[in-house]
């Protein structure tokens, strides 16, 4: 035995003994000369048995790899080297080092398979997030946790083509980010952002949080505007940062406010300005615009109780409310006393009902002066504009002629001027009339089942609200929903739909029919900040789990109010409930603005899916795989919406989907049909897919 790993043998103190790693030494015959304890160990032997044997014939599958290679190499020229290996015997990875010596070389080695395998796999999760990034219209980057880039899409790869023509360098990947950002950006802006980023990186990742920074930047000899949004990956300390250019927004802001002569009590335009505004629309070649003038109602009562200073704190309150609810594009100005104008651009009659019925359900919420709320109303009047009218004091008469109407058949109401008004406006004004009436007694609920993609079980369902009109009969959403957000019924409706949801899906679990139920929720539940009540009202009423209720939201509807959003979401998370994306691909929300939400489920949109089913390529289906695989890394369910013919089912299960809707597998049916429907799946094998599929074959 040799004398470093003899038992009980005295002799000088072994100088590797205290090493950690494995050890072992050959000479220049390739015999083991020397191994210690910890390399028998991970070698699987006993470090005795391999004492004064050849390398060959104790490890014989290193023949011609990397191992022998970089040992010859050493024996050769006398040169250290450092390199990593897979021994297929082992299944493992192991990282060695080796050093020339008197009589051979001395390998160091360890077992680094656990971080190579780790690293192999966040590899693979970065290949899919860069695919998913790709896909995006604006300049992204993903910053890792030492503060490097580790990826940007081909559109960050464009802008920066084009900034360098300009002489500006946009930062690459694997520079620091801050560090190239500071190159650029002003020292307050690159102050804002750095302190922004590091509140990411210490604040907990769930549920994740954004940071969002407005900044200008010289380009040319203009000035450039962009909007940085950051947020954090969930269970990871990577950050996804998405720019916008907001240069156009903010210079139409700044010229206008620039322009605009303004009213000294609200700060809004005043008449002569506006009637300057009417003036130059109605003088475009096909003018498309509205004026709507809004009259308050009973205010001179609120004057004479309350006093005028109170009363003009009411009406910089009612400004300020009016220019929170317009359009982009669309000017809010007082033309006295207790009247506002809104002139509202690119807009048709339909819309600028739209638009009157959005401001006067604004007024529902109270307004406060002294402390205490003062409720308001308002009467509108709407004017479109007429072909061939260029004069903006006769557009300004025929909204003051509606307005007087309106105030003529009641308060709260709204009137529109034109006797040639289209069918739809005059259907939206009868909606709206109908549900501040009540109509709750006329909805009733369709199911479209939701089945798995692997099994074809069924799954849950989604429930789709419909109007039995006394004169029109069925109507679907579309007809109705938009109005009845906008004079804010649709809360009491959705509060309804809450209720008789849970308490179907409960009926359907005790006759042995669990299903998860889905139900559209809008964005105006999280203003009126009443959801979490609402929901635990229906899950307490009706017995279900909240296990089995998902409230399903737009892309939209949560970009109008993110925080909000996110707040509310993450409290019904906490006991259960569980939350999806909607209509995922139609919005207009960024990556990282959607990655702070406390998800469960992402539903892809029928227009990807119909898209993608129109191509060729296989580009398409790489598209969709690498949705579903960010949804899968980031642990998301994905839906499939819109499945309608074969081709599309192919689609979606290539692509890995784990859910799937749509007219090939089931239309939207009565409660009272949802359980023969699954009756007939299971008895035909339980496989609703399959049955589908069979049955289109058979047509």
């Amino acid at each position: 035995m040799h004398p470093h790993v003899q038992a009980g043998h005295v002799g000088p103190p072994d100088p590797l003994s205290a090493v950690p790693d494995a050890v072992y030494r050959i000479d220049h015959r390739w015999r083991f000369t020397y191994v210690n304890a910890a390399a028998g160990k991970l070698l699987g032997c006993r470090a005795e048995d391999l004492l004064g044997r050849y390398f060959y014939d104790c490890f014989p599958e290193a023949v011609g790899t990397a191992i022998e290679e970089q040992y010859r190499a050493v024996l050769a020229d006398g040169g250290a080297r450092e390199f990593e290996v897979f021994y297929p015997p082992h299944d493992r990875w192991y990282e060695i080092r080796a050093f020339a010596d008197a009589d051979g070389l001395t390998a160091f080695f360890r077992d680094v398979d656990e971080q190579h395998r780790s690293e192999q796999r966040t590899a693979a999760e970065l290949r899919q997030l860069n695919a998913v990034l790709d896909a995006l219209p604006s300049p992204t980057v993903l910053v890792g946790g030492d503060g490097r880039i580790l990826s940007v899409n081909r559109s960050w790869v464009r802008a920066g083509e084009a900034y360098g023509r300009e002489g500006h360098h946009l930062a690459r990947v694997g520079e620091d980010y801050l560090a190239a950002m500071g190159r650029e950006l002003s020292a307050a802006d690159h102050a804002a952002i750095t302190e922004g980023l590091r509140r990411l990186s210490e604040e907990p990742a769930s549920p994740p949080r954004t940071f969002a920074h407005d900044y200008s930047h010289p380009f040319g000899e203009d000035v450039a505007w962009f909007r940085l949004q950051a947020a954090r990956l969930e269970d990871t300390d990577q950050v996804v940062i998405t720019y916008t250019d907001i240069t156009e927004r903010v210079r139409d802001q700044g010229a206008l406010a620039w322009q605009a002569s303004h009213d000294d009590l609200t700060g809004l335009p005043n008449r002569a300005r506006l009637l300057q505004l009417i003036g130059e629309v109605l003088r475009e070649p096909r003018p498309r615009a509205a004026l709507l003038f809004l009259d308050l109602d009973g205010f001179k009562t609120v004057n004479d109780s309350l006093g005028h200073e109170v009363g003009d704190e009411l009406l910089r309150q009612v400004g300020d409310r009016m220019v929170e609810q317009v359009r982009p594009g669309d000017v809010v100005g007082r033309l006295g006393g207790d009247q506002f104008l809104i002139l509202a651009r690119d807009c048709d009659p339909s819309e600028a009902a739209t638009l009157a019925f959005r401001l006067q359900a604004s007024f529902t919420r109270p307004f406060y002066a002294a402390g205490a709320p003062v409720p308001l109303s308002a009467s509108v009047g709407i004017a479109p504009a007429q072909p061939g009218s260029t004069q903006a004091h006769q557009l300004l008469s025929d909204a003051d002629a509606a307005a007087y109407a309106a105030k003529g058949s009641g308060r709260d109401r709204i009137h529109l001027f034109t006797p040639g008004l289209r069918e739809a406006a005059r259907w939206r004004l009868e909606v709206a009339n109908r549900l501040r009436d009540g109509s709750l007694d006329q909805f009733v609920v369709h199911y479209q089942p939701v089945v798995r993609l692997d099994t074809g079980e069924l799954y849950g369902v989604e429930a789709l609200l419909r109007w039995n009109h006394p004169e029109r009969g069925l109507l679907s959403p579309d007809a109705f929903l938009s109005v009845a957000e906008e004079t804010g019924q649709l809360i009491p409706i959705t509060r309804w739909l809450l209720g008789e949801t849970t308490r179907q899906a409960a009926e359907w679990a005790a006759q042995g029919l669990p299903l998860l139920m889905s139900v559209n929720i809008s964005a105006r539940h999280f203003s009126a900040e009443t959801l979490v009540r609402d929901v635990r009202m229906a899950l307490h009423d009706s017995g279900l789990a909240p296990e089995s209720l998902l409230l399903e939201l737009t892309e939209t509807s949560v970009a109008e109010d993110p925080t909000r959003a996110e707040d509310q979401l993450a409290v019904l998370r906490s006991f259960g409930v569980r939350v999806a994306i909607d209509d995922f691909g139609t919005g207009w929300s960024s990556l990282a603005q959607l990655l702070a939400l406390p998800i469960g489920t992402l539903k892809i949109d029928r227009s990807l899916l119909t898209a993608a089913a129109s191509l060729t390529t296989e580009a398409s289906g790489a598209v969709l795989a690498s949705i579903v695989a960010l949804t899968r890394t980031l642990g998301i369910r994905s839906v499939a919406e819109g499945v309608e013919t074969a081709e599309h089912l192919q689609l979606v299960r290539e692509a890995g989907c784990d859910l799937a809707q749509g007219y090939l597998v089931a239309r939207p049916m009565p409660a009272v049909e949802v359980p023969r429907w699954a009756s007939r799946v299971r008895a035909a094998g339980g496989d609703s897919c399959a049955l589908a599929l069979q049955a289109r074959a058979a047509r």
